[in-house]
């Protein structure tokens, strides 16, 4: 199988290893605007070769679209232009927007919506990783729009890799994505801001700055060129996210202001939850996991 990559940065390349690694692809072709990126791609050996994106895409018989979202959903629609049978699925932080795009195009069944739950605050293909893709969840979008050939191609793909695949309509991927990863985003562009704002020593910041503030603001490390198209394609739920947000914050600076101590301590207290929620999901998996691998030995 050849399989084009457009897109050569972590993701990208991440999943152009996989498929190396799973011996999923023969050839592997690269598609990439910027030059310093395809040529480090190839020298890494993330891609066999780099070629236009029509020409790429008419050599392969799977197309993974890892751009930002916003040129995607342009991409998108020329790639299915010059399509036959081949498959292609993306990798995107929302969905909607790509969705609507091509929502009327004749081809949008060989469209399988995809986004894995991956990355990490570095950029460019020497960000890209080996082994890193198995267990991570992909949540599969709208899947009944998808041709029946074209989804079952794309689950045997991500289950050769090791992901775990959750399926959801693109609606509800993009709400629920505001909450779980791009507020988290926006917090730690935020809170970086601040910092670098009111302490002007940087032996300072480096010197205190504990293993939580690091652990917090280590998004704020992400790249600007993902994650503007992101907010701005989902621009309706992050605010309403935000300013949920914003309200938070000013429960505790009224508890401060007031000196309200007990407040303070609800609110600290009610933040806990998040344990037991993350905590049941982590034993509900567990004993999901348990079960598949006894439905595979019983196989056997």
């Amino acid at each position: 199988m050849t399989t084009a990559v457009i897109g050569l940065g972590l993701i990208g390349g991440t999943f152009a290893l996989a498929l190396k690694d799973e011996k999923i692809s023969t050839s592997i072709i690269g598609v990439e605007n910027n030059e310093i990126h395809a040529s480090k791609a190839l020298q890494l050996g993330l891609v066999d070769e780099v070629l236009p994106l029509i020409e790429a895409v008419k050599k392969a018989d799977l197309i993974i679209l890892a751009t930002p979202v916003t040129i995607a959903s342009e991409q998108l629609t020329e790639i299915l232009n010059n399509i036959s049978t081949q498959i292609v699925t993306d990798t995107g932080s929302t969905k909607l927007g790509l969705i609507e795009a091509i929502k009327n195009h004749p081809k949008r069944g060989r469209y399988v919506p995809s986004h894995p739950m991956w990355g990490t605050e570095f950029s460019g293909p020497e960000a890209a990783r080996h082994n890193v893709l198995n267990g991570i969840v992909n949540i599969i979008c709208d899947k009944n729009d998808s041709d029946e050939d074209a989804l079952e191609f794309i689950e045997n793909i991500y289950n050769r890799i090791g992901m775990r695949l959750v399926y959801m309509n693109s609606v509800a991927h993009d709400t629920h994505l505001a909450y779980v990863s791009h507020i988290s985003h926006i917090s730690s562009f935020a809170l970086a801001n601040t910092v670098l704002g009111k302490e002007k020593e940087e032996d300072t910041i480096f010197n205190l700055a504990s293993s939580g503030f690091e652990s917090t603001v280590r998004l704020a490390k992400s790249n600007a060129a993902t994650w503007v198209p992101v907010f701005k394609q989902n621009k309706e739920n992050v605010l309403d996210v935000l300013n949920e947000y914003i309200s938070q914050l000013r429960k505790f600076k009224s508890a401060l202001e007031k000196e309200n101590w007990e407040y303070l301590n609800e609110l600290i207290e009610n933040s806990n939850e998040i344990k037991r929620v993350l905590d049941k999901n982590v034993k509900d998996e567990n004993i999901s996991l348990k079960q598949i691998s006894k439905q595979v030995v019983s196989k056997k």
